[in-house]
């Protein structure tokens, strides 16, 4: 239902874009987002953008550098990666999450590599 892509080998301080598209049914309130997870650390917030209103919230350590956005009639989420340090380097998460009146159900993308090295 996530498809995500755009990851890559890019050198420091260089910018990558990645893309998730969701497909299927969609419940409308809903918020999408990336996580990421480098080897051996848990999966960490990058950010995440409402459909409603478009409101976005991102990890301490992206802000500034890294924008989301999302284009509703497509479904798709993009993270524009900017600036990026050895340290951005991790598998990257795609994150639908559907929020119903008593509980959110959450779906994953596959993840996506982004390698961050000279």
């Amino acid at each position: 239902q996530l498809q995500a892509s755009g990851g890559g080998l890019v050198q420091p301080g260089g910018p990558l874009r990645l893309s998730c598209a969701a497909s299927g049914s969609i419940f409308s309130n809903n918020v999408m987002g990336w996580y990421r997870q480098a080897p051996g650390k848990q999966r960490d917030l990058v950010a995440t953008i409402t459909r409603r209103g478009g409101i976005t919230n991102y990890g301490d350590s992206v802000k500034s550098r890294f924008t989301i956005s999302r284009d509703n009639a497509k479904n798709t989420v993009y993270l524009q990666m900017n600036s990026l340090k050895p340290e951005d380097t991790a598998v990257y998460y795609c994150n639908l999450r559907e929020i119903y009146t008593t509980y959110v159900h959450d779906s994953w993308g596959q993840g996506t590599e982004v390698t961050v090295s000279s």
